[in-house]
């Protein structure tokens, strides 16, 4: 494909232009020259513009021989095109078969409707259990030539190496922090907050979102509690236990809806397979929890190591490479007669127990001795 023609295939792809390596892969893979492979896997934080690209590049291979290119692509913008099958988890932490069963495993094998190829796009890839990730794979293996599936995560590390490599890797870059502000703004959150969640995010769009709305404050303040307590030494009180029951909540809420949705697979079952099936999903359920409950903890502790990152900034005169900037004059009284290194020693402190909590040790005790550990770097 020649630049002019590249150029003009790109039209098709708004954005892609802030993602190189997204640039580089799809735009010689686009109609009507291009060759797409039969799976991708978009990778990239949340909010940085994955789930547009993958519509748009729906759009461009569904639209390509349409008798009215526009109007089979609007119809892919709205969801209602018949060779597009969209795949969302029906839990908040897991995906199950049932979600890309009929809709992937066995629409793959289904001839198009009415474009040339079927396009399969699978939201939150990761989140796949063990059964779900198994059958996926088969499907990666031998695909029909008319089907492309696109995979979207966040977390590549948590697929399975043998879907991973299955996909051309798609890379998507973060988005700035200015940028991040400007849409929470756009959402009406107030400038100084969508400032502070759109830095304390990292580059995660869907984490600055989280920050910022719902809980988000209520989740900052509890891991500012945390971080200050221990910096004066007031840690007797145990103030990770308002980190921990958050955390639960979480896990809570994943588990009721992922028994809503379990519950609706067991009535579809024979009597004969229903107790073995209920075995099953109850541990699949309680991973999901824990799961989620796991990913909320860690949320809040990033953020507790993020203060202190914070407060090292203003101690060694840069207060304008503080993320929190609406708490800035807090972390000023925090600065005040601490030692820098100190500081950035307690962030490796919680960055340490972060990562011991991957390998399913209590969460109370991690978090209670963090909690001594910190008062005694730090006081």
């Amino acid at each position: 494909m020649n630049s002019a023609a590249l150029d003009a295939a790109l039209e098709a792809l708004p954005g892609i232009d802030a993602h190189p390596h997204a640039r580089a892969v799809l735009g010689p893979a686009l109609p009507p020259e291009g060759h797409p492979s039969h799976a991708y896997l978009f990778q990239g934080p949340g909010g940085s513009g994955k789930r547009t690209v993958a519509r748009a590049f729906a759009a461009a291979l569904l639209s390509d021989g349409a008798a009215n290119p526009a109007e089979a692509a609007g119809r892919v913008q709205r969801g209602t095109h018949p060779d597009l099958s969209w795949v969302r988890p029906s839990g908040a932490a897991e995906m199950l078969v049932s979600d890309i069963g009929e809709a992937v495993v066995a629409g793959v094998n289904r001839t198009p409707f009415e474009a040339h190829r079927r396009v399969f796009v699978i939201e939150r890839a990761d989140t796949m259990n063990d059964q779900a990730a198994n059958r996926m794979l088969k499907t990666l293996e031998e695909p029909p030539s008319f089907a492309h599936l696109v995979l979207l995560t966040d977390r590549p590390g948590d697929l399975l190496a043998t879907i991973v490599s299955r996909c051309q890797p798609v890379r998507f870059d973060s988005p700035s922090s200015d940028q991040l502000a400007q849409r929470l703004q756009a959402q009406g959150v107030e400038l100084e907050r969508a400032r502070a969640c759109a830095r304390l995010s990292l580059g995660d769009g869907e984490r600055a979102l989280r920050l910022a709305v719902g809980e988000g404050p209520a989740m900052r303040a509890g891991a500012e509690s945390f971080a200050r307590a221990a910096l004066r030494g007031a840690v007797s009180e145990g103030p990770w236990r308002a980190l921990l029951a958050r955390a639960g909540e979480h896990g809570d809420r994943a588990l009721s809806e992922l028994e809503g949705a379990l519950a609706g697979e067991l009535e579809l079952l024979a009597k004969s397979e229903r107790r073995r099936h209920e075995r099953e999903t109850s541990e699949r359920a309680r991973r999901a929890q824990r799961r989620a409950s796991a990913q909320a903890l860690d949320e809040a502790l990033a953020l507790v190591g993020l203060w202190y990152r914070d407060v090292a900034c203003v101690v060694d005169g840069a207060p304008e490479a503080a993320l929190a900037v609406d708490r800035l004059d807090a972390l000023v009284e925090d600065a005040a007669g601490a030692d820098s290194h100190r500081l950035r020693a307690a962030q490796e402190h919680v960055d340490d127990t972060r990562q011991r909590l991957l390998l399913n040790v209590s969460a109370e005790l991690a978090c209670e001795a963090l909690a001594y550990r910190l008062a005694r770097e730090l006081t």
